[in-house]
């Protein structure tokens, strides 16, 4: 993997460089910024490529740079090894926005002010154990792919930072997208998917239903060559919620009522926004939900609750249209006969044998009974790109997303397609480094959203939000826009 530079004057040496903090710049005008015209893994690399263009084996080190560089990213600033601080990070990033690639890099790795190593930190990548020892040339493959993965991102409107910013933005606007995942529903003890510990993938990895990925429980392919593993664990996961909802959809359906709700677009299937009130008009179920389920059959769609008892009984619910047909037809069940000249069974035109066994019988089996949520493998409701293509982007005025990681597309790609300018809020219990938010408001998310109604002198009323709650905020260490949230 050794390599050598191939343009550029010769760097000083790493340990009498200027100073990486005396690297400044100033950016004038955040909207300029947010308006970027930056397209993913594009005019970044080309620019930086020669830079890479002759180390060893060059396809198969960005191959493998691309392949653990989100292994090695991570959401916070690092103290143990050798970074740069929060605020040069800071700058940093604004620098390579303001200037480009091609100047970025001259005006710091050419110029001795850091090298390319502890560059890394400023994106939030680790430097690799595997590439610890070797000249600095080794990291400029990744650090090319850094740089590329951070102009793709929307660029941080600078004038949003702090709790009162996001509370006068709730006040203000008037067509807001919020845009909610599982962790708004957690507190009415439903899991969400990908916690370590309690999370539905953690805990389905170890009930053995001979899946290599717990995530195939919910594959379409799988489901349709064998429905019984999905209805192994729908049990565990189908909303049992009698009506209830917490304070955050309270908050989502409170924006509805004041006119300012755009459309909420819901990763969820537990359908508890229909418990707050928040209409069918404002919300778009992305993954679909329970409260309807088709025949993968014949199509026949019913009211999802009618197969609930099936579904807690541990059952393949099969559909009552097909039945019916099926005994119209008195092709229920056909015995088996057993032909002892040719050894085989054959079919009787009478079914009059009582005999329990099933394996003696044809069963022309009725259509297994699907809810409608969106396994992978299958599209998104169509609802779901016309909205958001047609109406929504070119009048929305607020971006909120709660709960959320934005890991699955194409749901994440909700935020980044929406126009930059547009002031984004984060609320959650850990941040996220692969989109760039205005404001992170981190913790509880019922915490959070009563302490901004609150702030607004908005009346939140909710059984689970107890009279008089006292909330602590801190700004998180390093940064001017992340806040974390508790109760006192």
């Amino acid at each position: 993997m050794k390599g050598k530079r191939s343009v550029g004057s010769p760097r000083k040496d790493w340990s009498t460089g200027q100073d990486e903090a005396t690297v400044r710049v100033e950016v004038k005008d955040d909207q300029v910024v947010g308006h970027l015209n930056v397209r993913p893994h594009g005019q970044a690399r080309n620019e930086l490529e020669e830079r890479i263009n002759d180390l060893g084996d060059s396809w198969e080190t960005e191959s493998l740079f691309e392949d653990v560089i989100e292994d090695i990213t991570e959401d916070r600033f690092f103290t143990d090894v050798d970074a740069v601080s929060p605020e040069q990070a800071v700058r940093y990033r604004q620098l390579l926005r303001a200037v480009g690639p091609k100047e970025f890099y001259r005006q710091t790795i050419d110029s001795g002010a850091i090298s390319a190593k502890k560059m890394l930190t400023a994106f939030g990548i680790r430097p690799p154990a595997f590439l610890e020892g070797l000249s600095d040339d080794a990291y400029f493959g990744l650090l090319t792919l850094a740089m590329s993965r951070e102009l793709a991102k929307r660029a941080k409107l600078v004038k949003y930072n702090t709790i009162d910013d996001a509370v006068q933005l709730l006040k203000k606007s008037r067509n807001i997208v919020v845009l909610t995942g599982a962790g708004i529903s957690t507190s009415l003890g439903i899991p969400d998917f990908r916690s370590k510990e309690t999370g539905l993938y953690s805990q389905l990895e170890k009930l053995g239903l001979g899946i290599s990925d717990p995530q195939e429980v919910f594959n379409i392919d799988i489901f349709r060559d064998d429905p019984s593993i999905f209805y192994s664990v729908a049990k565990d996961i189908l909303p049992d919620t009698k009506g209830l909802f917490s304070p955050t959809h309270a908050f989502i359906a409170k924006l509805q009522n004041m006119g300012k709700l755009l459309t909420n677009y819901s990763q969820n299937i537990d359908n508890i926004e229909a418990n707050a009130g928040i209409r069918p008009d404002k919300l778009v179920q992305c993954h679909g939900s329970f409260a309807t389920a088709t025949c993968q059959k014949c199509g026949h769609r019913v009211e999802g609750d009618t197969i609930f008892a099936d579904i807690k009984a541990g059952n393949i619910p099969r559909c009552v249209k097909c039945i019916a047909a099926l005994r119209g037809n008195g092709t229920m069940k056909r015995k088996r006969s057993y032909n002892r000249s040719t050894g085989r069974k054959t079919r009787r035109k009478s079914s009059d044998d009582d005999d329990d066994d099933d394996e003696q019988y044809d069963i022309p089996t009725a259509g297994v009974m699907k809810p409608d949520i969106t396994f992978f493998g299958e599209e998104l409701p169509d609802e779901f790109s016309r909205r958001l293509v047609k109406h929504d982007r070119d009048i929305v005025d607020l971006v909120i997303v709660i709960g959320t990681s934005l890991k699955v597309a194409p749901v994440s790609e909700v935020v980044p397609y929406l126009p930059p300018h547009i002031p984004q809020i984060y609320i959650s219990r850990t941040p996220v480094s692969h989109i760039n938010f205005d404001i992170d408001l981190l913790g509880d998310c019922d915490v959070i959203v009563a302490e901004l109604c609150r702030r607004a002198g908005w009346d939140l009323k909710h059984d689970m939000i107890p009279a008089n709650q006292k909330v602590t905020t801190e700004l998180e260490e390093g940064y001017r826009s992340r806040h974390l949230f508790s109760v006192a």
